[in-house]
């Protein structure tokens, strides 16, 4: 299991920074990015005022506005950018259930780009959801494609006994992850790179994932799904987890499909595999139309929609026939 190192001094300076932000009170709540786009094009807010507009609307900013003590922090944590004789922050500050997340700015253009918005503030929910309702004993959980790492966190913060391991292949993730689950106060979470769980060993009580599942023609970590209309790598994390999970054990999925003519081919494909193999699921759209703007762009062009969905599917050892 490969444990990237997150003590370097740029990482700690980003903590730091998350410390400040939070001792000032600071609040954000991060729109879709259309509505991100729309709200910063309006009239007057071409530049920051605040700490909102700066670490949510990701404005430029002018010498002085910020005290010398948060720019000390982002100069150290290589988060202060010129641009045009201002500045810019190249993270972002999220709050989810009190909490604050680091996490890519906006536009979120570089291929090892950080996402945070919408689906995760739906997938936590979820999450929170499964687990006050679950009364199974949780030993081992994972997240697969942690991201910023609020599932992960999330799961440690309601299951304090269980070894969480938050995983994912953008190293930029990880280092995010681990200044968010410092910054919470957690420490029963391990961050560790990991394609899907081919990099960690044994069973797990709970996976769960929020994986990208749109196609991107630049094809960025965050948001590309793969696969026919972008669901190739919730397969990939579906067939990962009948071979994972122990008894008992449960697979949490948050992901979006297109829909086309009516039929959703995620649901039609995990029908298939399950067959009649007694496994105990339910699935549930969350959103029935997300991100509509995608539906102008070729891949999507015979689409009706696309849809938020949860799997919930529970390894019945007696059931197993494969």
């Amino acid at each position: 299991m490969h444990q990237p190192d997150f003590a370097s001094p740029a990482t700690l300076a980003l903590l730091r920074l998350g410390t400040l932000l939070r001792a000032r009170g600071y609040y954000f709540i991060t729109p879709t990015p259309a509505t991100h786009q729309r709200v910063n094009g309006r009239p007057g807010n071409e530049q920051a005022r605040d700490l909102r507009d700066v670490f949510g609307w990701s404005r430029p900013f002018a010498d002085g506005l910020l005290e010398p003590e948060i720019i000390e922090a982002m100069d150290e944590a290589q988060v202060l950018q010129g641009q045009d004789g201002q500045w810019r922050s190249r993270v972002r500050w999220s709050t989810l259930d009190g909490g604050l997340y680091a996490h890519s700015r906006f536009p979120t253009e570089e291929a090892d780009a950080v996402f945070f918005g919408p689906d995760t503030y739906r997938f936590t929910r979820l999450l929170r959801e499964h687990l006050t309702h679950c009364h199974q004993p949780l030993r081992r959980i994972a997240d697969i494609g942690c991201g910023a790492g609020p599932g992960a966190i999330t799961a440690a913060q309601l299951r304090p006994g269980a070894q969480v391991l938050a995983l994912d292949i953008n190293e930029r993730a990880l280092a995010m992850t681990a200044v968010n689950a410092r910054l919470a106060g957690i420490f029963n979470l391990e961050v560790s790179k990991s394609d899907l769980l081919r990099d960690v060993d044994g069973y797990f009580d709970l996976i769960i994932a929020n994986p990208p599942y749109m196609l991107d023609p630049q094809q960025r970590t965050y948001r590309h799904g793969g696969g026919k209309h972008g669901a190739g790598l919730s397969l990939a994390i579906f067939d990962t987890a009948m071979e994972r999970l122990a008894p008992g054990g449960t697979l949490l999925l948050y992901t979006g499909v297109a829909i086309f003519n009516g039929e959703d081919p995620f649901l039609n494909a995990i029908r298939l595999s399950l067959g009649d193999t007694g496994w105990d699921w339910s699935y549930e759209e969350i959103d029935p139309d997300v991100f509509g703007e995608e539906l102008q762009h070729p891949a999507y062009a015979q689409a009706d929609r696309i849809a938020c969905v949860a799997l919930r599917l529970t390894y019945q050892p007696q059931a197993r026939q494969r």
